[in-house]
């Protein structure tokens, strides 16, 4: 071959090979990134470092800061752990996707994200808390916790089977996370991992190593703890005061004294809690829970502390355990940032941080989440991708939204959202290109009332200085702040004329979004009220053949007052009105209807509240009779209630068109006795509780 001929096929051959490399460049470019979206339950932006926060140092958290973007703008539509999450799923709002409260469950059939990605290609898992009381769908591999989960020695419900794990449950989350990316996925595919955090979420209990951080710091009490919500009608009927409201035992880890007797209900639930997690521990974690905890529980029980020192004492316990629950998350966090570091998966993989919301560390004396206000409504979203999104940025203008993972995900994946989700792709805002028409105001609902802590049912909107609430249902009353004069939300100044053309404006956007969300009819999603019915039985001679228990024997009319729930649940149960309660032993009774009648329907309504060891009997058997010695069994109906159901449920135990004559009905519910093993309180008396009789 002449030189130059040899020269020209060089030169061809190299171009191949550079035209080939660039190929390949490109082809790496176009490659789908992998996604890690790191989801903690209840942790607040305040216990950031990253965020300005002084409570406590998250050197692995503030590494995504660093290396990415950190949103200071960055909100819930709904502060609360199972509607947040079915917002994050679906990309829609409560109203849409079914899960307006904790009580509801998620329809698992419905579009996700993750089911999109795994549709086209990408290996998906759920691991850690995922609270929608319904199988994770959409993802190749899962192992969640049931319910809330427990701090230490867990249940795992993997792939379907349900197994204790020993150990503290932010590592095993982490362990099991880890193990899927090293040992069980596909490293030809790109993947989605969902590792989300049981921490710190009520009853903020530490891993052993974190027992005695901040014993020796006073933390500062916020300047709001003491606040008298003197222009915010609603903030006064809360029950989430740190104060107030919390559990002497279950949260603040005092228990009772040998021989100490609980005087109210509050005080016996708090101590059943907190005796059913006491028990999951083992020896070796006791002893160390003891000694952390006994001398100084000794030095609070001689001090005999009350009124503000009381309350003040009630804080640096919670903040400190709560603070200490969040050490684990960031040193998890970490686990996992360099894993993806040693595995090369760093520059193609998008991690997120975020909270589920946010959350009350003091701030107006409370605890836990759930209202409009900043301190709940804003999460922390940290967000690192090295192949595409800058360092070291902190966007403090743009306003994002827990609605917005789902079409941001597939966004980056190269997939088109679906036409039903109803936030927007950040991607641009990652890259500091923000859309022209990206949104200035952002709208907010909040339904689970009445309920647990009692916050009011509100729907607002909030702009860039000001925030506009409506509370309703019991309430009708309006808030307005102005955030740049009033960043801590203590004057409400709705009637203010100085604020009535802010007033109009912000009302005529707020509806403006509720039209756009298609949030619009209240009426919808109001809890029913009981309803009056007319029934044989009412005002008949009941005769207790097993008496209730005497702390929850109203008086045997009650049982057939004639009031019933519509729907089969109720929100608000009232232990103490018309309910009888039976701990560990069956119900069986006799009504006297007074004269022979025909009866065609017989039905006994009972409770199931299984956070109150109140569960569902295992049979009701009806019986009939016309001289009150002599009874005919009509029918025994089984239970057909989950006893997992996690939200307050009333059922009807019913028999219809029996067509005979009796003066005497007999019922005999039967009891479980008690809890069962997967329950906190296993092995303790379970309770039946009933209500409402029904003759026909």
């Amino acid at each position: 071959m002449q030189r130059r001929q040899f020269l020209k096929s060089m030169g061809q051959g190299l171009l191949a090979t550079s035209l080939l490399s660039i190929s390949g460049i490109r082809c790496l470019a176009k490659k789908p990134p992998n996604i890690v979206f790191i989801m903690s339950d209840d942790h607040g932006f305040q216990a950031i470092s990253a965020y300005g926060g002084k409570l406590n140092q998250t050197p692995n958290i503030d590494r995504l800061a660093q290396e990415g973007v950190l949103f200071e703008q960055s909100f819930v539509t709904n502060s609360i752990c199972a509607p947040s999450r079915a917002v994050m799923l679906t990309g829609k709002y409560s109203h849409l996707n079914g899960v307006i409260d904790n009580s509801k469950v998620f329809d698992n059939q419905q579009q996700t994200f993750p089911k999109i990605l795994r549709s086209s290609g990408y290996q998906t898992a759920m691991i850690g808390k995922w609270h929608l009381k319904c199988e994770p769908t959409g993802f190749d591999y899962w192992n969640v916790l049931p319910g809330q989960g427990n701090y230490y020695n867990p249940d795992f419900i993997e792939m379907g089977q349900r197994k204790r794990v020993d150990g503290y449950v932010t590592d095993l989350i982490t362990d099991f996370a880890l193990d899927w990316l090293q040992n069980k996925r596909d490293p030809q595919k790109p993947f989605c991992l969902l590792l989300h955090h049981k921490a710190p979420h009520r009853n903020w209990m530490p891993n052993i190593k974190y027992l005695h951080k901040y014993d020796d710091v006073e933390i500062p009490v916020p300047d709001t703890f003491f606040d008298d919500y003197s222009t915010r009608e609603a903030a006064k009927t809360q029950e989430m005061e740190i104060a107030r409201h919390t559990f002497l035992d279950y949260d603040l880890k005092v228990p009772d004294m040998p021989g100490q007797q609980d005087e109210t209900e509050w005080e016996k639930m708090g101590s059943r809690m907190w005796q059913s997690t006491w028990r999951r521990m083992s020896d070796e974690q006791r002893a160390a829970w003891q000694k952390a905890y006994g001398p100084k529980n000794e030095a609070f029980r001689r001090a005999k502390l009350k009124g503000k020192e009381l309350a003040k004492w009630k804080f640096q316990r919670y903040i400190k355990d709560y603070l200490r629950c969040i050490d684990s998350v960031d040193e998890n966090v970490g686990r996992v940032l360099d894993y993806l570091d040693r595995s090369g998966l760093r520059e193609n993989t998008i991690v997120v941080y975020t909270s589920d919301q946010g959350f009350y560390l003091g701030e107006h004396g409370w605890f836990d989440k759930r209202w409009i206000y900043e301190p709940s409504l804003r999460m922390p979203l940290l967000v690192r991708y090295p192949a595409e999104v800058p360092s070291g940025v902190r966007n403090t203008e743009d306003m994002v939204l827990n609605l917005d993972f789902a079409p941001t995900f597939l966004d980056f994946a190269g997939i088109k959202p679906t036409d039903d989700m109803q936030g927007r792709s950040i991607r641009p805002v990652l890259k500091g290109q923000t859309p022209a028409d990206w949104r200035k105001a952002i709208y907010y609902h909040y339904y689970e009332y009445p309920a647990w802590h009692m916050v009011k049912r509100h729907y607002g909107i909030r702009t860039k200085r000001y925030k506009l609430a409506h509370f309703y249902y019991d309430i009708d009353e309006w808030e307005l702040f102005d955030l740049q004069k009033d960043p801590e939300e203590l004057h409400n100044v709705y009637n203010d004329p100085a604020y009535a053309e802010v007033v109009k404006q912000l009302k005529a956007e707020l509806e403006k979004l509720r039209a756009q969300y298609g949030d619009t009819n209240l009426q919808k999603y109001l809890p029913s009220k009981p309803q009056m019915v007319r029934h044989k039985a009412q005002g008949k001679k009941v005769r207790y053949l097993i008496p209730p228990d005497s702390r929850y024997d109203t008086g045997a009319a009650t049982l057939v007052d004639g009031f019933a729930f519509t729907d089969g649940t109720y929100s608000n149960i009232n232990l103490k009105t018309g309910w009888q309660g039976f701990e560990g032993g069956n119900m069986e009774l006799v009504i006297d209807l007074g004269k022979e009648q025909l009866i065609e329907t017989i039905s006994a309504q009972f409770l199931q509240q299984i956070e109150s060891w109140i569960f569902m009997p295992v049979a009701v058997k009806f019986s009939l009779s016309g001289n009150g010695q002599q009874f005919t069994v009509i029918g025994q109906l089984p239970n057909s209630i989950s006893e997992r159901a996690a939200e307050s449920v009333i059922h009807s135990f019913r028999i219809n068109d029996i067509g005979q004559r009796a003066r005497f009905v007999k019922i005999k519910a039967k009891n479980r006795k008690t809890c069962p093993s997967w329950h906190p309180g296993a092995g303790g008396k379970a309770w039946i509780f009933c209500d409402e009789i029904v003759v026909l």
